[in-house]
């Protein structure tokens, strides 16, 4: 049987601390954190936690000027159109990037993003 028990993960978890002269890093996610023992999730073991939530409009704000190098004022009617979108859709921010990378025109792009997020609505 090859499971691994809350037990065994965090003698190891504490092991490697203590065998380690330098800081590590350990990347744990998980889509139900209420699920998780409190042994886990104690300072010591689990410091840092970062919520990676659905894409908000600042955010999509942030991923339009990485990628397109535009700003919110110079293409208000798209970006308007986006805003109304992301209030009921939920997509992330990786999804909202992989769709602004697919061109390099921005009124093409941003017209497919709106288009893309309509149909994301729509089913």
């Amino acid at each position: 049987m090859n499971q691994i028990t809350l037990s065994g993960l965090l003698n190891f978890i504490d092991g490697l601390w203590s065998s380690c002269g330098d800081e590590r890093i350990i990347v744990f996610t998980t889509n139900h954190k209420e699920r998780l023992d409190a042994a886990l999730l104690r300072p010591g073991r689990m410091d840092v936690h970062v919520e990676m939530s659905y894409c908000t409009y600042d955010g999509f704000k942030i991923l339009a000027s990485t990628y397109l190098q535009v700003k919110e004022d110079e293409k208000l009617e798209h970006f308007q159109v986006v805003k109304e979108a992301l209030k009921k859709v939920k997509v992330t921010p990786a999804e909202i990037a992989g769709e602004l990378m697919k061109g390099e025109d921005e009124d093409i792009v941003l017209q497919n993003l709106t288009r893309w997020l309509q149909l994301k609505d729509e089913s």
